[in-house]
């Protein structure tokens, strides 16, 4: 399983990051808030830093337009909230004083470290090639995000690890199916534009931690979806994008 070798010491470095941010003796109040509103501002530009990079907004609109509608119908958003509640209890025994919610800092991290290219091009490298670099450079930055994040946030976030092994894992088990099923023009379409919308959940993330604005992002998640078949239906289709 050398393939997963590179994912699982991604999942490791976020562990060790988030507990990191736990056992730091307790941030003042006022101190958290500040970090919150940096932490909030960065990620507001890094989301919009990734969404500027798109090939057409017009499918990023139809998109999470499409996705939003199907995220509500689907009620995502309060289904994960309630699977939040179940071990809200636990995570408050392990961070005292911590006022967010499991939902909100499992989502939070979870954009963070699964949506963008080092992801995605990291865990096809480590099945295609079995080079980890891309993945150990992004184990570095996710470590030091997930400490961050926890000192905010709390525990939850280490709750995103359960999500990057299964999104880059599996990423990485069918890299060699990926590639023979799309050229090498369509994978990079599809890492673009799927990035550009992960970059704008990102964004809206960033959003809600500065409380300008409650987006409701996780009914937004299926557009991360609707937009690779888009993309993958115009490259078929010698749609120019």
């Amino acid at each position: 399983m050398t393939e997963l070798w590179g994912t699982f010491i991604n999942a490791a470095t976020v562990i060790v990051g988030c507990l990191a941010g736990i056992l730091l003796p307790q941030v003042p109040e006022r101190i958290r808030n500040i970090i919150m509103q940096g932490l909030g501002m960065a990620i507001v530009f890094l989301g919009i830093s990734m969404g500027i990079k798109t090939g057409n907004f017009i499918l990023i609109i139809i998109s999470l337009a499409a996705g939003g509608a199907i995220g509500e119908i689907l009620k995502l958003e309060m289904r994960l909230q309630k699977a939040g509640e179940f071990l809200q209890d636990t995570v408050k025994k392990m961070s005292p004083g911590n006022k967010s919610t499991v939902a909100e800092a499992f989502v939070t991290a979870t954009l963070l470290f699964c949506v963008g290219p080092m992801a995605v091009l990291g865990a096809i490298d480590s099945g295609l090639r079995g080079d980890h670099t891309i993945l150990y450079t992004k184990s570095l930055l996710d470590g030091i995000s997930a400490m961050l994040l926890s000192t905010v946030l709390g525990f939850g976030v280490v709750f995103s690890v359960g999500a990057l092994l299964l999104y880059q894992g599996a990423i990485a088990l069918s890299a060699k199916w990926i590639t023979s099923f799309l050229s090498v023009a369509e994978l990079e379409a599809v890492v673009t534009e799927v990035s550009a919308v992960g970059g704008i959940l990102v964004a809206s993330i960033g959003i809600n931690m500065l409380q300008i604005k409650k987006i409701n992002v996780v009914n937004l998640l299926p557009a991360i979806f609707i937009i690779a078949g888009l993309v993958l239906v115009a490259k078929k289709f010698y749609i120019n994008l």
